[in-house]
């Protein structure tokens, strides 16, 4: 990957990249909350069932599906994408947290990193945009590979997930690290099996089997005492 791409990726996931990430828990708070997460294994664990069989795997399918509708200039399959993506959210928070930003990185990436793909998202309204979906439009009009692109979406979801159990278990700094060091094989496996897959009709390759995480952003609509705001 050339150096200009490579920092520009950097840039758009790194925490400074004002999308208030930070704010959201995907549902994690309530599993803290009711000690299905205590410790650092669990945590892990939890992160590594969602990566596998949960809402990051499917935020990697719409990622790679519409990164590719993107570099190709197929507006109207991106857009069909992106539709789909915003239905097929479990809960109202975990629906914001995809919403919220995703609105909040087109603004942004419009305003310091505009690409003819983004224009493609137009019709869309904050509410029906997903995160994935605009940042791997970005990423495919800055040439960015799409493997990189994937890795490093998915070492942001991660790495904010990690970054909120810091805050609830408490979890400590050499902890926290030790988790995501543990987590890196399965995003590099997450981010192959997708791209290998791509050739599959993406209705039929999406699916979730984490019962317990979505439940989790549903219960966290109504926990009484919230850091966050998923």
């Amino acid at each position: 990957m050339k150096t200009a791409a490579l920092y520009r990726l950097m840039t758009w996931l790194s925490p400074a990249f004002p999308v208030g990430a930070y704010t959201h828990s995907g549902g994690l708070e309530w599993a803290v909350h009711e000690h299905l997460v205590v410790m650092r294994t669990g945590l892990v664990e939890w992160i590594a069932d969602v990566l596998v069989s949960g809402n990051c795997r499917s935020d990697a399918l719409f990622f790679a599906h519409a990164y590719e509708a993107a570099a190709s200039g197929d507006s109207g399959r991106l857009l069909e994408i992106a539709e789909f993506a915003a239905a097929l959210h479990p809960s109202r928070e975990r629906r914001l947290e995809a919403t919220a930003q995703g609105a909040a990185f087109r603004r942004i990436a419009s305003a310091t990193a505009d690409c003819p793909g983004l224009s493609h998202l137009t019709p869309l309204d904050d509410d029906m945009l997903s995160y994935p979906i605009v940042v791997a439009t970005l990423a495919a009009g800055h040439d960015v590979p799409l493997a990189s692109a994937l890795t490093a979406y998915l070492h942001a979801l991660v790495s904010n997930l990690v970054s909120a159990a810091q805050r609830l278990i408490p979890l400590g700094q050499t902890d926290g690290q030790l988790a995501l060091a543990a987590l890196q094989p399965i995003v590099a496996t997450t981010v192959a099996e997708t791209i290998g897959g791509l050739n599959h009709d993406l209705i039929e390759v999406l699916g979730s089997a984490t019962l317990m995480a979505d439940f989790a952003s549903l219960a966290h609509e109504t926990q009484y005492t919230r850091l966050f705001r998923t």
